[in-house]
């Protein structure tokens, strides 16, 4: 299977690592319970309640997945009863940094899975004059070169916020390859730019949409994440 054909997969077919996508993006497989969280948080009539209880559940499968992939080592611990159990601990040091603000929306589900992963922000916004990225603020954790990295950021459209940001995390001495992008929503689009310039960059979806309108809002979509789920104007809404 190609490239091309992976990235234009619909909602009916469960997405694994394949061809020259296999070490860059990994669509969460399409159950029937994910398709129905994604039926309740697309719906147009749902409230801000329900789309922040909706799209909670999808983050916490896509953090879930995130983690899974992250090396892990033996670990020992003694059980009430005086016996060992063999488990599991992570290799490496983690933390996470949310994109502000919609990558915000994440952390909460993050924290109900592990209370000790440190997270940083960094806030780009659109330049009113030349309409590109532009980096406001960055606030990273101290150790983060020797951290395996989990970016969050719930949509990923044209790519240029995606793009400064990693750029961030890159000049703060993290490598491509440490950097894992937790994402809801992807287009075409943003994952060939996002996979073209860091290849070595893991993407962890739960949809690649069919592509941007013309007004850069992905289709079918949630409209603007981060208007549905912080209660302000939804501009993209129909």
């Amino acid at each position: 299977m190609s490239a091309e054909k992976i990235i234009q997969l619909n909602s009916s077919e469960n997405v694994t690592q394949n061809s020259s996508y296999s070490r860059s993006i990994i669509e969460l497989p399409q159950t029937n319970r994910l398709q129905y969280l994604h039926a309740k948080m697309r719906d147009k009539t749902a409230s801000k309640s329900q789309f922040i209880y909706y799209a909670d559940q999808v983050f916490r499968l896509l953090i879930e997945q995130s983690l899974e992939l992250l090396p892990f080592s033996n670990m020992n611990v003694t059980t009430p009863v005086g016996a060992t159990y063999q488990g599991k601990t992570f290799t490496d040091p983690i933390c996470a940094v949310s994109i502000v603000r919609a990558g915000e929306s994440m952390e909460s589900e993050l924290r109900h899975i592990d209370l000790k992963i440190p997270i940083g922000k960094i806030l780009i916004q659109r330049d009113t004059v030349t309409k590109l990225p532009k980096l406001y603020y960055s606030k990273l954790p101290d150790n983060i070169a020797e951290c395996k990295v989990l970016m969050l950021e719930p949509m990923l459209a044209t790519g240029g916020s995606a793009l400064c940001a990693i750029n961030v995390l890159l000049e703060a001495g993290v490598a491509q390859e440490n950097i894992t992008f937790v994402n809801l929503l992807c287009s075409p689009e943003g994952v060939k730019k996002v996979t073209s310039r860091f290849p070595k960059i893991q993407i962890v979806t739960s949809s690649i949409e069919e592509c941007l309108n013309e007004h850069a809002f992905m289709i079918p979509g949630v409209g603007d994440f981060g208007d549905r789920y912080f209660g302000t104007t939804d501009l993209g809404a129909i």
